[in-house]
């Protein structure tokens, strides 16, 4: 089976690659700028969502699409009707050119509430593209995704190897590695009717999922601190918002629409949307992996 990759070059979509190198599966993966390191069995595609030319080489002769490339934060929150909308869009409309029946999409937790920020606007009414597509859909939804390469969660590490981490006010939320997410695309890719027009929330495997508080200790746990963890208010974070807008102008990662998600209370995957165990189910503890991908911080020059 090919399979049709976007976003290959991004934190997912790594993890999704060395996921099927693992398997031998083979790949065609869309980039805008082919990488120096190629692995094996990958066939790479120079181009972007709003190519359709390069979008029809990317999808010739699949059997199926992951749909992982999108666009998580930007100071302009129209942006994320760009990518994350007319992109699924046109990955759609290319699939049905190319008659690829299954498509796989990586959505977001964020989807659950779109009314809270822009981005998970987007994302809710990506899946509804895919909904009324006619093609052989799933959807997963992710909560935080962390591990190796990731640039969101590193600046929860490296606050914390600072001794301090703000946390947003009092909430829970569920977690998962990308190397487990990326096993749970690569399994949800053969179409059989436990999986079809469904729609899945796949986590670490922890019951209520954690609350801040414990996330803050246990990066710092894994970074060897024990960092203070003050709750701030919406309020609060606003202001610190602006702040990293000043003075990282377009690459700050506190943006004014996540603090939109962040202040929700309630980012907990639902046990009713669990993908079926004999399916896929976790592997990685997220202790464990949380030391190992301070490790990897460490080793990349990160921390």
């Amino acid at each position: 089976m090919t399979l049709a990759i976007t976003g290959a070059s991004g934190f997912v979509g790594q993890a999704m690659l060395d996921a099927l190198g693992r398997s031998g599966r083979e790949a065609r993966a869309l980039v805008r700028r082919i990488p120096a390191e190629r692995p094996p069995g990958v066939e790479w595609i120079s181009g972007s969502l709003s190519d359709p030319q390069s979008l029809d080489r990317l999808v010739e002769r699949a059997e199926a699409v992951v749909h992982i490339a999108g666009l998580t934060n930007t100071p302009d929150p129209a942006q994320f009707e760009t990518v994350n909308v007319d992109g699924t869009r046109q990955m759609i409309d290319a699939a049905r050119r190319a008659g690829v029946p299954r498509f796989v999409f990586v959505s977001s937790l964020s989807a659950r509430e779109p009314h809270l920020s822009a981005y998970g606007a987007s994302k809710a009414k990506a899946e509804k593209l895919v909904a009324a597509s006619g093609l052989d859909w799933t959807i997963v939804r992710p909560p935080a995704v962390y591990g190796p390469h990731d640039k969101d969660i590193f600046e929860l590490f490296r606050a914390a190897s600072w001794g301090v981490v703000p946390l947003p006010p009092p909430g829970r939320s569920s977690l998962i590695h990308s190397t487990d997410l990326a096993e749970a695309l690569l399994a949800l890719v053969p179409s059989h009717e436990e999986v079809t027009h469904r729609i899945f929330e796949p986590d670490d495997g922890k019951d209520d999922g954690w609350s801040h508080r414990e996330l803050a200790h246990v990066i710092g746990w894994a970074v060897g601190k024990r960092p203070w963890a003050p709750h701030l208010s919406r309020g609060l974070l606003e202001r610190a918002a602006r702040v990293d807008r000043f003075l990282r102008r377009d690459k700050a990662k506190l943006t004014a629409d996540r603090v939109g998600y962040m202040v929700h209370p309630d980012w907990v995957c639902s046990p009713r949307a669990h993908i079926p165990p004999a399916i896929w189910a976790p592997r990685i503890p997220t202790r464990e992996g949380m030391k190992a991908t301070a490790q990897w911080y460490r080793e990349a020059g990160w921390l």
